[in-house]
């Protein structure tokens, strides 16, 4: 028998099935276009896109979501959530539509660009909307449904595309997303109540318009150095402008009486620490995630459809374990479960640096569905901590730190880990390839890729140039799994040093501490008042 009153919402359940709906066709999209890359090269059956034309069908997508998501989780707090992600859902349809049925390279680039405004509408409401209908006593469980809709969404994506590439045209990837956004417009304007800050303040237009240029710039700066190495000028140029154009965005909210955000919740543990876990889980687990990939699809020879399968353990390990990690935090405190996680995730990271091209593949299973039971008990405790650290009404503002932290961090991870596997495959393959002709050396010299494509018109010399590129490249995995496992194990010391235990975080569901320090009035307390709260 409850002591309090459930002050969730009746329709709390069923509007969290809206909500990973939305989310999932976000999430997916990423996934699917990943097998259809290939396709897309192809002047026949695709677009004939180049290789930088295929990264920026990508990074044109994550360029815009990433520089945008913490704005409009702020201004989906103003605005409506309910309005906002209407909207992000109608633009994602459009954009999709549009990149079904795109006729150039350039046409899908921009398209993908605007399913990044989209998606950027999306992702920070649907975890705003959960802190807003849900008890903060069930706000836990729910928030572990939703983390275990990504890991879902990350494993059937490939499995997916597949299909769907096997069966219809490359437009087919984008165009299933077009029947799922409708009906969940449909859905969301039938179920999911409008809710917003009810007392929004001044719109800080400076530190709005900073955020967004310095997510941008840092995202470019990324994203150029992993595509072609962190030697560049423009790389360093535009990580350091973005770098500099956020440290102007934190001085700027610490001396404004009207803060988009409270940049002083960092220096409460509650939000910090979690802040910090999901950037530097995000940069290893991404960056993992990238090359396996390539690793099954080249060294291990499986298709697409088949690599889609194979990712099932981890899929299969976030649907049972992210759900059930609430009543896991209730019973050992978040720092513990996190703790765990994060070592269980150290542990399969650690395990790809000894894969080698003829280890049995159930191997590789088993470790996908130990990072999968990792990053499940990971995930949840961090975002309810985070969640927690802010009143319902300020939801959007801690979604969109959590989401753009992620999103960076994994931007980062498959751009830093990615430089590290290239420079020691590289380093590793450059024997192998003298006296082939110039052209195949260039090809293989660049990545495993290209020396597969190399081979493919060799003829009698393929296989040693195959061998040589596969040994190269499962070194390079050794190295970059390796450094992964380090940054993963940085997030545990964090966890045991600044997340706040069970006793610390107790309170929390009664009645708080008063805040450290007064605020300014519109702004977010750095402590919440009443957790989870009406406000």
């Amino acid at each position: 028998m409850e002591l309090h009153e459930n002050t969730g919402h009746p329709r709390r359940w069923a509007i969290l099935g809206v909500l990973v709906i939305s989310l999932l066709v976000v999430v997916l999209d990423n996934t699917i276009l990943n097998v259809a890359l290939r396709t897309l090269a192809d002047p026949v059956h695709g677009l004939g896109a180049s290789q930088g034309e295929l990264e920026w069908s990508i990074n044109s997508y994550t360029l815009v979501f990433a520089g945008l998501l913490f704005t409009f989780g702020v201004l989906g707090d103003r605005a409506g959530r309910k309005r906002f992600l209407m909207i992000g859902l109608a633009l994602f349809g459009l954009a999709s539509l549009l990149s079904a049925y795109a006729h150039s390279p350039a046409q899908l680039i921009a398209a993908r660009a605007l399913m990044g405004v989209g998606g950027a509408a999306i992702m920070p409401v649907t975890l705003s909307i959960i802190s807003n209908v849900f008890d903060p006593r069930e706000r836990g469980r729910a928030i572990g449904i939703w983390a275990g809709a990504v890991g879902l969404a990350v494993a059937i994506g490939p499995i997916l595309g597949g299909t769907l590439l096997e069966h219809f045209w490359w437009g087919s990837v984008f165009l299933i997303n077009v029947p799922v956004v409708v009906a969940g417009v449909l859905l969301v304007a039938l179920l999911v109540p409008e809710s917003r800050d009810p007392r929004p303040g001044r719109v800080d237009l400076l530190g709005v318009l900073l955020s967004v240029v310095g997510l941008v710039a840092l995202s470019y700066g990324i994203i150029d150095g992993g595509e072609h190495g962190f030697d560049r000028p423009v790389a360093w140029g535009s990580i350091l402008v973005g770098l500099a154009v956020l440290a102007w965005f934190v001085r700027h909210e610490l001396r404004s009486d009207h803060p988009s955000l409270d940049v002083r919740l960092f220096k409460v543990p509650r939000f910090a620490a979690p802040v910090a876990i999901v950037g530097l889980v995000f940069f290893a687990a991404m960056g993992v995630m990238f090359f396996s990939s390539f690793y099954l699809q080249l060294v291990r020879d499986y298709s697409p459809l088949q690599t889609g399968l194979l990712f099932l353990p981890f899929a299969g390990a976030q649907l049972i374990f992210a759900p059930r990690s609430a009543a896991m935090v209730r019973r050992y405190g978040g720092r513990a479960v996190a703790a765990v996680g994060l070592g269980l995730t150290v542990v399969a990271l650690a395990a790809f640096a000894f894969i080698g091209a003829s280890t049995p593949i159930w191997i590789v299973l088993v470790v996908f569905f130990i990072q999968g039971v990792g990053m499940a008990n990971i995930m949840p405790p961090a975002t309810e901590s985070i969640m927690s650290a802010l009143p319902r009404e300020k939801a959007g503002v801690g979604s969109a730190v959590s989401n753009t932290v992620r999103q960076v961090a994994g931007a980062l991870g498959v751009a830093v880990l990615g430089s590290v596997l290239s420079a020691v495959y590289r380093s590793d393959v450059g024997d192998a390839l003298t006296g082939l002709p110039a052209q195949a050396q260039d090809a293989a010299n660049e990545s495993i890729s290209g020396a597969y494509a190399a081979a493919a018109k060799l003829g009698p010399a393929a296989p040693t140039l195959i061998s040589a590129a596969n040994d190269a490249f499962v070194t390079a995995m050794h190295w970059a799994a390796a450094l992964s496992a380090v940054v993963a194990a940085l997030g545990v010391l964090v966890v045991l040093r600044w997340m706040p235990g069970r006793d610390a975080l107790a309170p929390a569901s009664a009645g708080p501490p008063p805040p450290p320090h007064k605020t300014a009035p519109g702004t977010a307390p750095t402590t919440n008042p009443a957790p989870g709260g009406r406000g």
